[in-house]
């Protein structure tokens, strides 16, 4: 019975492939590099420095018009976010001067589709994002130095992988140029943002209220590959 239900799905799983084929649709992977920060109305936004994370997954490409002119391509990636912290010297709570080091790193699994436009192997590309928060990694030191003098002091960040403040769910949008070879290999380079604030409206405390206001952006470079239908 086991082996029954195996070859089943095996048959299913051809049948399923060779009809995607048979209508054009395509497979593909993607990999690249996030260069993201944040956007929105920042308090201290100097602190805030640019970061790098990678990005990769899958691709499903859905022909609109059978010349490959038009299609639509929904996308499943892995997708690294955050920022660094510039040892930039800001005031803090009751006056005393704070510097920040480190960085934080938000994982989040993206879903992009997209409505792709190619023309003589240029790619036009753009459509709405969901992204969900997988974990992030919090790896900041604060000094801090008393307003009226004394003796600096460092505390390093707590809970480091804790996202109970933050919000999981993400609506974005997605908008990139690039190109695409006949052989499916294609290179692309995309801006994404995002329309709502990743922390959550009741957390005041998160980088001491800084980032209350704060939403995702990236700007992404990446490599792709369709592989072939016929």
């Amino acid at each position: 019975m086991k082996k029954t239900a195996i070859v089943a799905a095996a048959l299913l799983a051809t049948a399923a492939v060779s009809s995607a084929r048979a209508q054009g649709i395509r497979l593909g992977l993607r990999a690249g590099a996030n260069y993201s920060n944040l956007a929105g109305n920042i308090q201290n936004q100097d602190t805030y420095n640019n970061k790098f994370g990678f990005l990769g997954g899958a691709m499903l490409n859905v022909p609109i018009i059978q010349d490959g002119f038009l299609s639509l391509q929904p996308e499943v990636l892995y997708s690294q976010k955050g920022f660094e912290n510039k040892p930039t010297e800001y005031t803090g709570l009751l006056g005393a001067k704070q510097q920040r080091e480190g960085s934080v790193n938000y994982n989040y699994l993206d879903v992009p589709v997209l409505l792709k436009v190619r023309a003589s192997g240029l790619i036009f590309e753009a459509g709405p994002q969901y992204s969900y928060l997988l974990s992030a990694n919090n790896q900041t030191k604060t000094t801090t130095t008393p307003a009226l003098g004394g003796t600096p002091t460092t505390t390093e960040s707590q809970n480091k992988t804790d996202i109970s403040g933050l919000n999981r769910n993400e609506l974005g949008y997605v908008a990139g140029v690039g190109y695409e070879a006949d052989n499916g290999f294609s290179l692309n380079l995309r801006y994404t943002g995002a329309f709502n604030d990743f922390v959550k409206s009741d957390n005041g405390t998160y980088f001491n209220g800084d980032l209350k206001n704060a939403r995702h952006s990236a700007f992404q470079l990446s490599l792709g590959y369709l592989i072939p239908s016929k």
